[in-house]
């Protein structure tokens, strides 16, 4: 269904009972990227997914950014009388869970993060990648989508997925076929790493638990996920090995079990 919130249609859907979990997609992802899981966790949650800006079937008119972005959830999560829930969260999708429960923590029971940031610590480091996302923007304006997820594909945190099949290596080319130019430069403009605010110093601040997901072979990110384990209050960082950035796709047996052993954990 769709929610309008401040000119942005979002694509919402919900499904199962239980315990409400909020799936957020990464960057040229969709709520198409937790249909595993929705049918796996249905009878045990109840899901929450959502199209973020500039991806799938919602679509914005005005510019936004991740605080925008943030309150148009909580306005949303408000709507559907959701106010103590778990909030997942991949690669971009992860730094808005983390954004939200920084700025709603009174509405996050929990928080699961997977290759996933708090943004960048320094006005140099940010002002660099910011340069660097509005150059990708502008590439992707110029040659379109297609050309653009050749080149996203072949990046090298994604080299472990060349060992999937076939068939799901052409579901996650055709998802991220699915966006427009627009959409995805819109997104980096709007919530992209260097433009986020940046939550190092904030994180100790969350009382709620948190688990940190990383791939062995993710080295970046499983660096950032050891020092956000030192941050926060009451956080579990889980290093999967083998596994590369998207562990939800590589490792899905074992990323099911994890999340839902941290729900559930007298089930351990």
């Amino acid at each position: 269904m769709y929610i309008t919130i401040n000119d942005t249609h979002y694509w919402i859907e919900q499904h199962g009972e239980g315990p409400p979990i909020l799936l957020l997609h990464g960057f040229t992802g969709t709520h198409h990227t937790w249909g595993h899981f929705v049918n796996d966790w249905k009878d045990q949650f109840k899901i929450i997914t959502i199209d973020l800006p500039g991806h799938g079937k919602t679509k914005s008119s005005t510019e936004f950014t991740m605080e925008s972005v943030c309150k148009d959830m909580d306005d949303i999560l408000l709507q559907l009388e959701l106010e103590n829930l778990y909030v997942l969260g991949y690669s971009m999708g992860g730094r808005t869970a983390l954004s939200y429960a920084m700025i709603y923590p009174e509405r996050v029971k929990g928080l699961i993060l997977e290759s996933a940031s708090p943004g960048l610590e320094t006005a140099h480091e940010q002002l660099t990648r910011q340069t660097k996302d509005e150059s990708l923007a502008t590439e992707i304006e110029q040659y379109g989508v297609e050309a653009f997820v050749n080149h996203w594909q072949e990046l090298p945190m994604f080299a472990s997925q060349q060992g999937l099949s076939e068939e799901v290596k052409e579901t996650i080319r055709n998802e991220r076929l699915s966006h427009t130019s627009e959409g995805l430069a819109a997104s980096l403009r709007g919530m992209g790493t260097g433009i986020q605010p940046s939550w190092w110093d904030k994180l100790s601040t969350f009382t709620g638990d948190v688990l940190l997901l990383s791939g062995e072979l993710d080295e970046k990110f499983t660096t950032i996920a050891e020092n956000m384990e030192k941050a926060f209050q009451k956080a579990h960082h889980v290093k999967v090995s083998n596994t590369g950035h998207a562990i939800h796709v590589e490792q899905p047996k074992f990323f099911g079990k994890i999340v839902t052993e941290f729900i559930f954990p007298s089930e351990e």
